[in-house]
């Protein structure tokens, strides 16, 4: 599993811990606090409570397993204040190679079977690539090119959910907790960013999030600018053209108009269309980061538009905003498509740095799945659900802030902290030797 680190990291851990247990409340909650985050941190394929419960007490699995259980499951400590203590704690780590350059938006998903796990319902599922039962949590994370972090997680509840109260009340979902679709959420969550006083970024969403217009227009209004992936269907002004004025106004024909109009003449289009007429010289081969083996790099356009949607409803067109546009050599048409309202004079090679920046998030949930069990819950419970997750990122915050004590060898988790023995009539549940 990798080398054993100094014994430095242990001490480093239980300063980190220490920490977090200056928020978690009562004294009695420090030791399962303690024994959850070393569980999920330590090597291991599962981190669910019962193999956590055989690693880090394998003497006494049974009434460990209790005692993890009971505190992730019922315990009433809070998730915005345990992360609030992980963002104080692990962003000045991140600070030390540079400053904070992007807030990420985005969702992740967990398939799982049945209906009665908190959340679980047909929807799409980016794990699988098709629509089936999974939950799905929505989550902002800050970064930079080193590191990244994830500030605010919470599960998308569908709406065949939140119209069932008493499904609700089963699965523990707060009162206060109604329908909100995943943008409604994700913009909740920057609103609350920004209050928190975090350190500003440009926001990053991919097509899901960035194709709603009244999204990008709050973000605006907060002041947040944005690189957005958006739909090759979506209808902009090329330069040059744009809606007309409103009509003059005529005395005595009625009253005055001040909505913008469109004639056959003048029409707006899509960026596909766009990107295809756009001469071979507005493209240029970009490299925006050292991948493992090669450098990575793609064919980009930008040019300066207006978005089209529904500007025959206004008075003044949209501003200006970049379209960047990427097309791979050797693919027939276009990929991704962004719209920036980063300003006029931005560096073209720094726009596709930012807007590739995004990769920061796989990143993320990759780690928090396959290094620190995100989606190894079993749990169906709407507390549960968070407490699990809180603690999750909290172990990776303490996998962030020791990156570079960690040896190339080893894996992230591994070597941490001295392994566990396990107990000889220790067997997992479901094995063949247990039953």
């Amino acid at each position: 599993m990798g080398r054993r680190v100094s014994g430095s990291s242990e001490s480093r851990f239980s300063a980190y811990v220490a920490g977090l247990v200056g928020v978690i409340g009562h004294a009695d909650r420090a030791q399962p606090l303690r024994d959850y985050c070393t569980g999920l941190i330590m090597p291991g394929e599962r981190k669910s409570v019962e193999p956590m419960a055989a690693v880090t007490a394998p003497a006494r699995v049974a009434a460990q397993h209790q005692s993890l259980l009971h505190f992730v499951g019922e315990g009433h400590w809070s998730d915005e204040q345990v992360l609030a203590k992980v963002r104080e704690m692990v962003l000045p780590r991140i600070g030390q190679h540079g400053p904070i350059e992007a807030w990420i938006i985005d969702d992740t998903s967990f398939p799982k079977k049945g209906r009665h796990s908190v959340g679980v319902a047909r929807q799409y599922c980016g794990r699988l690539g098709k629509e089936d039962n999974c939950q799905v949590a929505v989550s902002l994370s800050i970064a930079n090119h080193h590191a990244s972090l994830p500030v605010a997680y919470r599960l998308y509840l569908p709406q065949e959910w939140t119209n069932d109260s008493e499904r609700l009340r089963k699965a523990g979902v707060p009162d206060d907790i109604g329908f909100k679709t995943k943008h409604e959420i994700a913009l909740d969550q920057i609103r609350a960013a920004c209050a928190a006083g975090l350190p500003r970024g440009i926001v990053l969403m991919d097509a899901g999030y960035g194709n709603h217009s009244d999204l990008r227009a709050s973000l605006t209004r907060l002041e947040l600018s944005y690189v957005a992936g958006i739909l090759s269907n979506t209808t902009v002004w090329a330069p040059g053209t744009g809606p007309l004025p409103p009509k003059p106004y005529v005395p005595g024909r009625g009253r005055p108009t001040k909505q913008l109009r469109r004639d056959a003449e003048h029409q707006p289009i899509n960026v596909k269309d766009l990107a295809l007429s756009l001469p071979a010289k507005a493209w240029r081969t970009i490299t925006w980061r050292e991948g493992t083996n090669v450098s990575l790099k793609s064919r980009f356009a930008r040019v300066r538009i207006r978005i089209a949607r529904r500007d025959f409803n206004r008075s003044e067109p949209w501003p200006e905003e970049w379209l960047l546009i990427e097309w791979p050599k050797g693919e027939k048409e276009p990929t991704k498509y962004w719209l920036s309202s980063l300003p006029a004079d931005i560096g073209f090679a720094r726009l596709v740095d930012l807007a590739k920046l995004r990769w920061r998030i796989e990143r993320d949930y990759q780690e928090l799945k396959q290094e620190v069990g995100l989606g190894h819950f079993e749990g169906r419970r709407w507390r549960g659900f968070h407490h699990h997750a809180t603690l999750c990122i909290a172990a990776y915050g303490f996998l962030i802030s020791e990156r570079e004590t960690i040896p190339p060898s080893a894996t992230r988790s591994a070597g941490l902290l001295p392994p566990a023995v396990l107990s000889d009539g220790y067997r997992p549940r479901g094995s063949a030797l247990a039953a």
